[in-house]
């Protein structure tokens, strides 16, 4: 049998006497866990009152929500500090702290007289360091000599002016409201006093770490971020996010600034990605004539900065159920010669079985506007040649096309979303030119348009919508010059490429349900609209189905299952197309 003595505490010294207590040893441990474990049962709660000096100070008081629940003497000492300083930003300036007094054990009261309340200041500046430009953004009675300012705005004005200076290259500086004086009973002024360093601060060195082969176009142009710029850190940091948008890199951590009394030094600090993809699917579907199951598909290899250089290579080969064979080349080489110009190639050559073939060429030149903005310019010539020994029809004839080109394109990413890395595209092109036949030389334009949004309703909820359409408008028309459209990259249900249109306009819409990072289900409605003039024909097109895409090791894999009709015909199972893809980064 062993005696142990018990001392327990309260705060501001509420002591418990001491008590002998006779027990086991095993007893003594359960009650020592207990009183470590159960503490807080020990502790006493301590109530502050804060009143006014009248009904109508103290009604304020309690309109201002100050926490009444404490643990000590010290926490009620800082609530009662802190809330003397929110009455100093609502306008009492004058307010005073008249005692503490202890009721109880418990309870503590605090008396605060507000006095009167000031609810506008006038501030004198010296308007050769302060432009009048910047103050019209946060008042609105502005002097040669003074700016007005309510009392809540107080704090937030003068943080936007400082923010300000910070643009202009003076990060270091600092606004203080000195000489605060009650110039009447209703009046409260103040002047506006400002330390700051002589010469504005310059970006002297840009220094990349980590990827310190990327290329320095992209920040001169790209990030607009360049040596002897006005160095402004919030501006750099927002537009070094936009690294992010590219396919090639991305930013490991916010960019870091090295001071000295001379200079200014910019960190930035990149990560190269894997940017090359493979992608390709294969669809098979019935044969309405045949009644035979058919395939199609196509591969689309793209190679992007692999020379460091920004530069892009896409190489495509499809071939359609419909004996349809084609093969494009794309090359763009961005920033050339250090410049924001760049410069486009594409090089398609189409085939329709031993009916004909075309070839179109392009070049053109794009300016970057902005990390989300890019303009083109360019040229595009084409040549088709008839493959039919006899052409009763006269619908297919060689003819070349010289047409001059401009575009816009506008990008935006949602980098956090690997299943969906852009939200949203817009590209635009026009297209004026000659189409010359042995015999005659017409005038022809085009135009199309690509757009997509997603509407982000919640972490796991969004719904895409894209618009997709074109127009060759001549004033006549050869059947190896029409428009082609039609699967899985236009209305879904039915064959690659096997609509002709001298205009066509598809919308493509997903309710898409995100299960995890990884994995998405979704729907598919598509409709679509076309004319062909030279079969004097219109019609409507839809598509209805389902899907899912599936993140993994090797890529990104989708499954889509669509069903094409025509307006006005019968739902068939055996219109069914099933759409297999994958997209393969390394």
């Amino acid at each position: 049998m062993r005696y142990y003595i018990i001392s327990l505490y309260f705060p501001l010294d509420l002591h418990i006497k001491l008590a002998v207590i006779k027990v086991h040893k095993p007893t003594y441990l359960f009650i020592l866990i207990y009183i470590l474990f159960s503490s807080e049962g020990f502790c006493q709660n301590l109530h502050l009152i804060i009143y006014g000096g009248s009904k109508t100070e103290t009604a304020t008081i309690d309109s201002l929500n100050y926490s009444k629940t404490h643990i000590d003497y010290q926490s009620i000492s800082s609530e009662i500090e802190n809330f003397q300083n929110t009455l100093l930003k609502q306008g009492y300036i004058e307010n005073q702290l008249m005692g503490i007094e202890k009721i109880n054990d418990s309870t503590f009261r605090s008396e605060i007289h507000l006095k009167k309340k000031f609810n506008t200041i006038y501030i004198y500046y010296n308007n050769l360091e302060v432009e009048k430009s910047t103050l019209k953004r946060i008042s609105k009675e502005i002097t040669d000599d003074y700016f007005t300012l309510h009392i809540t705005e107080i704090e937030s004005g003068l943080n936007f002016i400082n923010s300000e200076f910070s643009k202009n290259g003076f990060p270091f500086s600092k606004l203080n409201l000195t000489n605060i004086r009650k110039q009447s009973k209703n009046r409260l002024e103040a002047d506006l006093t400002l330390n700051r360093s002589s010469s504005k601060r310059t970006i002297n060195e840009i220094i990349i770490k980590g990827y310190e082969k990327f290329p320095r176009s992209y920040v001169k142009h790209y990030l607009k971020i360049k040596p002897n710029q006005i160095f402004d850190l919030q501006t750099i940091q927002n537009k070094t996010t936009q690294l992010n948008n590219l396919a090639f890199a991305r930013e490991t951590k916010t960019p870091e600034v090295l001071f000295s009394q001379d200079s200014t030094n910019l960190y930035l600090y990149l990560e190269k990605t894997k940017s090359n993809t493979f992608d390709g699917f294969l669809g098979f579907g019935t044969n309405e004539n045949t009644n035979k199951l058919e395939f199609d598909g196509y591969l689309n290899l793209s190679l992007i900065n692999n020379l460091n250089y920004g530069e892009a290579f896409r190489v495509l080969y499809k071939s359609d159920e419909n004996d349809q064979k084609t093969f494009e080349a794309d090359l763009s080489i961005p920033y050339l010669f250090k410049s924001p110009i760049g410069v486009d190639f594409m090089l398609r050559i189409f085939k329709k079985d031993s009916s004909f073939t075309t070839a179109n060429q392009s070049v053109k030149i794009h300016y970057q506007i902005n990390a989300k903005h890019k303009t083109f310019a360019g040229i595009t010539a084409t040549e088709s040649n008839n493959l039919l020994s006899s052409n009763p029809t006269g619908l297919l004839s060689d003819f070349e096309t010289f047409n001059y080109n401009i575009a816009y394109q506008f990008l935006n990413a949602q980098v956090l979303n690997r299943l969906f890395p852009l939200n949203s595209k817009l590209y635009a092109e026009a297209g004026y030119g000659n189409r010359k036949t042995t015999d005659t030389k017409e005038k022809q334009s085009n135009f199309t348009l690509d757009a997509f949004k997603i509407f982000n309703l919640n972490p796991k909820n969004s719904l895409y919508l894209r618009v997709n359409g074109a127009t060759l408008i001549s004033d006549t028309y050869f059947e190896n010059e029409l428009l082609r459209f039609g699967g899985i990259n236009s209305v879904r249900g039915f064959e690659e490429n096997s609509i002709y249109a001298t205009l066509y306009g598809v919308i493509n819409t997903e309710y898409r349900y995100q299960i995890n990072n990884s994995i998405y289900i979704h729907s598919i409605i598509d409709a679509s609209y076309f004319e062909n003039q030279i079969a004097n024909a219109d019609q409507k097109l839809f598509g209805y189905g389902f899907g899912f895409g599936l993140l993994t090791k090797a890529g990104l894999f989708k499954l889509n299952y669509a069903n094409g009709k025509n307006e006005g015909s019968n739902f068939k199972f055996s219109n069914s197309k099933l759409h297999l893809s994958l997209l393969a980064n390394f």
